[in-house]
């Protein structure tokens, strides 16, 4: 540990002498990379960006309902996401009557805020290396087991000691693939309130026809206000409750932006895989992505057509659509993007070098140089196990509604031998007043019919795709039977049925519900992964952990001048870059911003997602942009070279003086395999300008005394 600890030293005084923008670097560390964010022009003391001992921009950034990014913008808590961010919340609080998804919603008061009871933010107030202590015990002779028994002992006693409060947190995360360990210290707030949001003609605009696709003309946004007690403290929703008053927010730039511009987005991204072998890598684009993608275009294929035809459709399943398209739509873009950049190659030409460099000195060899050939041997052994597991969650989490559901009631229908002492200690009422509750939040967005279609077209699919023996006994044959007795005869599915059988439930109904066609069918595909497809999976996945860990650690001690960063792992990072546009394609150049004479453009009544309404057109046939334009043009998004990835949905675009200058949301479909393999000449963030968030929060939503909360800088 000692000589990783020194190459890890090493690496960082080496690294940030290249002029790039790859990577997520961790706050804490900030002093290692601050001179090269200073060479991109940065005007900000380090101190300014992060500090435990006085306020800086950490303390304006919080993790948004354990997610997305948000950021603070005044001193009364008001805070700024991403409309998809805040999606879910819109769409809960939308009905037919006030149905906020396509008029939008502006509070005019405090008043009139809506509480989102089950919404939280977390601060990071501190971020810590406690590799020494969580090491400690640990020896290179251990066995693999032992080790890892003393680091998980090491890490619930530092976590343990930290925690002081219910709103405090420690988490310690391994980084580097467990070659570090980091401690988060974190605080939640838990009385989160809607604010605003433009209707989906400003939030989605463009829909799926433009996501991750550049150019873009979204205003992907939506603003939320923390609460807190008359202390400034975290506190559970109250009517007595006053706006949070923050260390930080951030003052809001309406000055001129111009290429080259320096760009740093501060957030939390949530997942890359930098690592993976050649064999993992030619696994996921040949085979793993493309059949998802086919099992979510079943779903798309079904849903939108539906959605388009009923404003109850719609307004039921929005945000699963959404959820369900964004991945499917990143994928698409993922595996061209890695196709184009020929990754598999590349990294087989990498992996020749590790090798090579392995060769060079015995001790290098005898423990690094038949890492590779581990990792893609591991990887060819268990990839049937992987693909099985892939397409289950595909099928059985972002498929058919009604398998999660009916798994919610396995345990009240296998409560029979138990049921009377359970009964006793008021654990079936409560069971029962539970599943009455999901029960009534289910069937508000659900409907069967649509189900039952989606059911219908995506089982094939899962029935060609994974191999006989992981799947139930006679399902190939049977499906459309089953479907038949699920769609037409469970109780489950029918809510008034639902209702009645729950309130008079008693011990007699258990055998029932074991029986219920909806359960029986969950059951069956559910308990065959858990025992047959998850075991085998954990096994792979400890195993390549293990094997990970041993290849950074070469990385590490054999490239010190190796530009080398820690994967995303939903912990606070910093990514600098500036305001540029790219060529992705021959013959064709993308410019670094939008404006909003491009979304009349694309305006197309006959289209969902380019609808405009009414009031937007008049806005811009009057021209009425306010103090909000740059050479008389509204920009409406931009592109810089940042790291990106999911978890930075909402971070704040910061410029060099620390003011935020937009809000990230997207990247552009070339970039999207940066989770696997960043390229700069195509690698681009897509951020919403601030000066279009405040021009329709002013212009168009009327919300002036919003933009009266914030300091603008001009």
């Amino acid at each position: 540990m000692k000589k990783i600890a020194l190459a890890f030293a090493l690496l960082i005084g080496f690294q940030y002498s290249a002029f790039a923008t790859e990577g997520m670097w961790i706050p804490s560390l900030i002093d290692m990379f601050y001179s090269d964010m200073k060479t991109y022009g940065l005007k900000l003391k380090a101190s300014d960006i992060y500090a435990t001992n006085k306020s800086s921009l950490k303390d304006a950034i919080v993790q948004f309902n354990g997610g997305c990014t948000a950021e603070i913008v005044s001193d009364q808590g008001l805070l700024l996401t991403n409309h998809h961010c805040g999606f879910s919340a819109i769409q809960t609080h939308s009905t037919l009557e006030k149905n906020y998804l396509r008029d939008g919603f502006w509070a005019k008061n405090h008043a009139e805020e809506i509480p989102c009871p089950w919404m939280y933010v977390t601060f990071v107030k501190e971020i810590r290396d406690v590799t020494k202590e969580v090491m400690k015990g640990v020896t290179d002779a251990m066995a693999k087991a032992d080790r890892m028994a003393i680091i998980a002992k090491n890490i619930a006693e530092l976590e343990s000691k930290q925690k002081t409060n219910a709103d405090i947190s420690a988490k310690i995360k391994p980084f580097n693939q467990g070659n570090q360990y980091f401690m988060l210290v974190t605080e939640d707030f838990r009385d989160i309130r809607l604010v605003g949001t433009p209707p989906d003609a400003i939030g989605k605009y463009g829909g799926d026809t433009d996501n991750w696709v550049w150019p873009r003309h979204t205003g992907d946004f939506s603003v939320f206000r923390i609460y807190a007690n008359k202390d400034n403290q975290p506190a559970a929703h109250s009517d007595d409750n006053k706006p949070f008053k923050p260390l930080h927010f951030f003052p809001v730039s309406t000055k001129d932006r111009k290429e080259g511009d320096f760009t740093m987005v501060y957030g939390f991204p949530g997942s890359t895989d930098q690592h993976y072998s050649s064999g993992k890598l030619k696994f996921y684009v040949d085979q793993e992505r493309p059949s998802r993608i086919k099992m979510r275009t079943m779903t798309m294929d079904v849903m939108k057509p539906a959605m388009n035809e009923s404003e109850e459709i719609r307004l039921k399943y929005a945000s699963k659509q959404a959820s369900i398209a964004n991945a499917w739509k990143k994928w698409i873009g993922q595996v061209g993007g890695l196709k184009a950049l020929n990754a598999v190659d590349k990294k087989l030409v990498w992996e020749k070098e590790y090798n090579e460099k392995a060769a060079s000195k015995p001790e290098w060899k005898e423990k690094y140089g038949g890492i590779i050939d581990a990792m893609n041997n591991l990887q060819a052994e268990n990839q049937d196990i992987e693909f099985a597991r892939a397409m289950f969650i595909e099928y059985f989490f972002y498929g058919p509604e009604f398998f999660r559901f009916a798994m919610g009631f396995n345990n009240l229908a296998n409560s029979g031998e138990s049921y009377e002492a359970l009964d006793k200690q008021g654990k079936i009422e409560a069971e029962i007043k539970r599943l009455s509750d999901a029960a009534a939040s289910f069937f508000k967005n659900y409907d069967l019919a649509l189900d039952q279609k989606i059911f219908m077209a995506q089982t094939p699919v899962y029935l060609e795709s994974v191999d006989e023996k992981l799947l139930p006994e006679g399902y190939k044959e049977n499906w459309e039977k089953e479907a038949a007795a699920v769609y037409g005869e469970s109780i489950l599915l029918n809510p008034e049925k639902l209702k009645a059988f729950l309130a008079d439930f008693n011990k007699d109904k258990c055998a029932q519900l074991l029986k219920d066609p909806a359960l029986v069918l969950a059951s069956k595909l559910y308990n065959l992964y858990i025992n047959e497809i998850n075991p085998s999976y954990q096994q792979f996945g400890f195993a390549e952990e293990l094997l990970l860990q041993t290849y950074v650690e070469g990385i590490l001690t054999m490239f010190p001048n190796k530009r080398t960063w820690a994967d995303a792992n939903s912990t606070l990072r910093i990514t600098y870059g500036k305001i540029e546009g790219s060529a992705p394609h021959d013959g064709m150049k993308y410019t670094h911003f939008t404006t909003i004479d491009g979304i009349m453009q694309k305006h197309d009544p006959d289209n969902p997602d380019f609808e405009l309404t009414d009031r937007f057109i008049e806005l811009y046939n009057k021209k009425d942009f306010g103090n909000y334009t740059q050479d008389g043009k509204l920009w409406v998004c931009f592109t810089a070279s940042n790291h990106t990835t999911g978890g930075n949905s909402g971070s704040p675009v910061i410029d060099a003086n620390g003011n935020l200058i937009g809000i990230n949301f997207d990247r552009s479909w070339e970039s999207t395999m940066s989770d696997f393999m960043f390229d700069e000449s195509r690698c681009r963030n897509i951020a919403v300008d601030m000066r279009y968030v405040l021009w329709c929060i002013d212009k168009y939503g009327g919300a002036k005394h919003l933009i009266d909360e914030m300091k603008l800088v001009k």
